[in-house]
């Protein structure tokens, strides 16, 4: 059976069309208070969101929807995605809810669970959530009604949580920092978290006003970043995404790393203290050169496919507890049940006072391969799969490529296209070898 509203991370579209509106909203969160009742007769939701000026909306329908079914609701305000998974888990709730698309623009926004435990929740539980939604409500008389409540201070225990996982006899101290929080969920936490910690902080994209959410900021628009991080004479740069989930990192001279370098640092400074990390989990996506890096220093790497969740899916499987993508998803599942793009920039931050090396030291075994991306927009009803021409061609080009380079072929999981990446030590053969694919699925 196939989910009808539920994506790969909860449900998210157009405020103003299905499933994006209230009335949809109320009637979801109605239907999952009638499957937790299932198993607990007084349910407790905490609800958090970022800073869409449609998260009022979509917070009220939803605190109406569960109050509708008998399960007490806790107002979080704004706060980052994995916040309300800590503090779903930190206040023993049974649901954490989280509105908010994300990195999307604000005319968009989604709606997101977490388990009790502060986890995402299995395809099962959203079938089930599903089948209810097309049942008819049953609504509570006023003696079996929930209550709303809001939960004080909710930003200053993440912030205490936050600062927990950086280590107690380190600082930040003498370190000048640009924090761009997306003019999103963590406008209010970010700057204080480093501030706490010892660092001169510069602040920017912290001044949302309902429309600006990830508009030329944060971590999808990082020119922002690197241009504060130069103007400001900053030791480092951290940029977040609008729930606060995603990373991006920018040292002194203006360089960017990506998650999949940020994912190497954390293998390599835990190796460094003497902890045993087995494994790590990247994407099919993830650089070459980070997989060769990792395995030279005895770690063995497997892929997932794209999206934190089925990194997360992944880790869990093998018992591991480092992943992440090149986007800035990062996981360290012994800090945190979920991505967060605070705790993972705390994480590389110690790395660097530890050791006394900047981020491009502490990677200077890491040149990432250069990598070639080529759209081929299909005709329709061409069939690529069964083509003997692209297999005979992909055959040869990584043939081509060796041990040196890696070919990857997938659908676009919206568009009728198919992605052809090659990444090489040499730019150029990357290049060369991505349009020989392309030419062979145009035919």
């Amino acid at each position: 059976m196939s989910r009808q509203y539920f994506g790969t991370d909860g449900i998210r579209g157009t405020v103003g069309q299905a499933p994006i509106t209230p009335d949809f909203a109320l009637r979801l969160a109605h239907a999952v208070g009638r499957v937790l009742k299932r198993t607990e007769a007084k349910p407790t939701v905490l609800i958090g969101k970022d800073t869409r000026i449609s998260g009022y909306m979509l917070e009220s329908a939803l605190a109406a929807g569960f109050t509708s079914a008998g399960v007490d609701v806790m107002l979080l305000g704004p706060l980052p995605t994995p916040g309300v998974a800590y503090l779903t888990r930190a206040q023993r709730a049974s649901l954490g809810v989280v509105i908010s698309a994300s990195h999307n623009a604000f005319p968009d926004n989604g709606i997101k669970f977490f388990s009790a435990q502060g986890t995402k929740l299995s395809d099962a539980w959203e079938l089930d959530v599903e089948a209810v939604l097309a049942e008819a409500p049953v609504w509570s008389d006023s003696a079996g009604l929930g209550k709303a409540r809001r939960l004080d201070d909710a930003a200053g225990r993440y912030i205490e949580f936050c600062k927990s996982t950086f280590a107690n006899n380190l600082s930040l101290k003498d370190l000048r920092i640009v924090v761009d929080g997306a003019h999103g969920a963590a406008y209010h936490i970010a700057p204080l978290v480093f501030h706490e910690l010892g660092a001169e902080v510069i602040a920017i994209g912290c001044e949302p006003d309902g429309m600006n959410i990830n508009d030329h900021v944060g971590a999808t628009h990082p020119d922002a970043l690197i241009a504060a991080v130069k103007a400001h004479r900053a030791d480092y740069g951290i940029a977040l995404d609008g729930d606060a989930d995603r990373l991006q990192l920018v040292d002194a001279k203006g360089r960017l790393f990506n998650g999949d370098e940020v994912l190497f640092l954390m293998v390599s400074e835990r190796l460094g203290r003497g902890e045993k990390v087995p494994g790590a989990v990247g994407t099919l996506m993830t650089n070459m050169a980070v997989e060769l890096a990792l395995q030279r220093k005895g770690v063995e790497f497997v892929r997932a496919k794209v999206g934190d969740r089925y990194v997360l899916e992944e880790l869990e499987r093998r018992g591991w507890v480092l992943g992440g993508e090149g986007s800035g998803h990062l996981l360290a599942l012994d800090k945190h049940t979920t991505g967060d793009g605070l705790i993972s920039a705390l994480q590389v931050l110690q790395a660097c006072v530890r050791s006394g090396q900047s981020i491009a030291a502490l990677l200077s075994e890491v040149v990432l391969f250069p990598q070639t991306l080529i759209n081929v927009r299909l005709q329709p009803g061409q069939d690529w799969r069964a083509s003997t021409a692209l297999a005979l061609e992909t055959q040869a080009v990584e043939a081509e490529l060796g041990d040196h380079g890696r070919l990857l072929i997938r659908a676009s999981g919206t568009e009728p296209l198919v992605r052809v990446m090659v990444e090489a030590r040499d730019a150029q053969q990357a290049r060369a070898c991505a349009e020989r694919i392309a030419k062979t699925l145009k035919g």
